[in-house]
């Protein structure tokens, strides 16, 4: 767990910014999803493949977009605070929406292309290969279905998106936890 995710978890703890519901915090540095249960115990943690492009900020009206007409430069993973959902794309697959209105979700891995190694990326000992995606963040599906889904399939829950550009604490109006960690985040 990077210093900017334990900051960061500590905080949805002591404050309770999570409403009482699972969160989940990606950490686009390492290229890592962590997902908590409500009260901030770890229910586990994996790589993830994000964004092709660095930023923070998803260019105005992507969403509306279609995919062929979205330039690299333009294929982001937003950073912030994000009430998500479990809901469908339009294929019908089950995905947990992050930021409905940029067309940005949580979902399994899709390896339709063989020439973008998704999983061997997935798989990579490194953070250095994991952008690929157009800015939804890929998951292996074993930790989709066995952590993301049950997590936040019976109600919402909150995702937070660590910037890669800025700070973490001011883009969430976080507070810098004074005292040692304790046992309230697992995964030390």
């Amino acid at each position: 767990m990077s210093e900017a995710v334990r900051a960061i978890a500590e905080w949805v703890a002591d404050s309770g910014d999570n409403r009482a519901l699972p969160f989940i915090i990606v950490d686009k540095v390492k290229a890592k999803v962590l997902v908590f249960d409500a009260v901030g115990r770890l229910l586990g943690a994996s790589p993830a493949l994000l964004g092709l492009a660095h930023g923070d900020d998803s260019v105005p009206g992507i969403g509306e977009r279609k995919i062929a007409d979205i330039r690299p430069e333009e294929r982001t993973t937003p950073a912030g605070r994000f009430e998500a959902e479990m809901g469908r794309n339009a294929s019908g697959e089950d995905i947990l929406w992050v930021d409905y209105d940029n067309a940005v979700s949580m979902h399994r891995v899709r390896a339709t292309n063989p020439a973008e190694r998704r999983l061997q990326r997935l798989a990579s000992p490194t953070p250095n290969d994991n952008r690929i995606s157009y800015g939804c963040i890929n998951l292996p599906a074993a930790f989709y279905d066995r952590i993301v889904r049950p997590a936040f399939e019976p109600h919402a829950g909150i995702v937070y998106v660590l910037p890669e550009t800025r700070p973490a604490l001011p883009l969430f109006g976080a507070y810098p936890i004074e005292r040692p960690a304790d046992d309230r985040i697992a995964g030390k």
